[in-house]
């Protein structure tokens, strides 16, 4: 599998996701500048975390314009995986590829720590060959996390299994004090109808090798590589 990951200005995340790719999981991987018109054959594109044009005028709302956007438009379409974490998140629901949108965090504070989280399917790319309802502890790093969806919206996403990811206690418990961010439904993660397209806001790049103490986010990454 070919991977690209998308350089904003601004983005802070791609060489760790490069990293990983490349030197821990052996992957195919290219960077794909923001002013591309072309994927180079890329089957799984990444959107990473960082502060896509200093998240001026709302976070991913400049980057969705960016020239590089209608092709991943385009790929998601002809079924082709994206995936986007924390500000590509962002940049994914405001290009209209992932229902709704990612505001403040209820404190208005940034906050940045570790947290847990409860799989919520096993009908998806993430978690597929994962136990069911599986905690993982993954950082976040954010001012802009609280994932919101009107009624309609976020019934139609339970109704069609797109909830990926939940905020939980240790012992995988879905309540308020979990919550770091003021997220609808304690939401962590969710994915399109077409289950091709990913955001999440916590960094499972941040918790990939031994040496950082963590690899709950390899798991995930090598559940998409099967």
């Amino acid at each position: 599998m070919k991977f690209g990951v998308i350089v904003f200005p601004g983005s802070n995340c791609d060489d760790d996701m490069v990293y990983l790719l490349r030197e821990t999981l052996g992957q195919q991987v290219i960077k794909l500048w923001h002013k591309d018109t072309n994927l180079q054959g890329c089957d799984f594109v990444i959107v990473p975390g960082g502060f896509s044009y200093g998240d001026y005028l709302r976070s991913g709302a400049i980057a969705r314009f960016s020239p590089i956007m209608p092709e991943v438009q385009r790929h998601a379409e002809r079924g082709g995986y994206v995936l986007g974490i924390c500000n590509g998140f962002q940049i994914l629901t405001e290009a209209g590829l992932l229902q709704g949108a990612l505001l403040k965090n209820t404190n208005r504070k940034y906050i940045c720590k570790n947290v847990f989280l409860r799989s919520e399917t096993a009908h998806s790319l993430l978690t597929r060959n994962l136990p069911a309802s599986s905690i993982y502890k993954i950082p976040i790093a954010h001012g802009d996390g609280r994932y919101y969806a009107d009624s309609p919206t976020l019934a139609s996403m339970q109704d069609n299994d797109q909830i990926v990811f939940r905020y939980c206690t240790e012992a995988g418990k879905v309540e308020e004090e979990a919550n770091p961010n003021g997220s609808l439904d304690n939401i962590a993660g969710i994915c399109n109808k077409g289950r091709n397209v990913f955001g999440m806001m916590p960094h499972p790049e941040r918790a990939s090798e031994a040496l950082l103490g963590n690899e709950d986010g390899l798991k995930m990454f090598q559940a998409i590589l099967g």
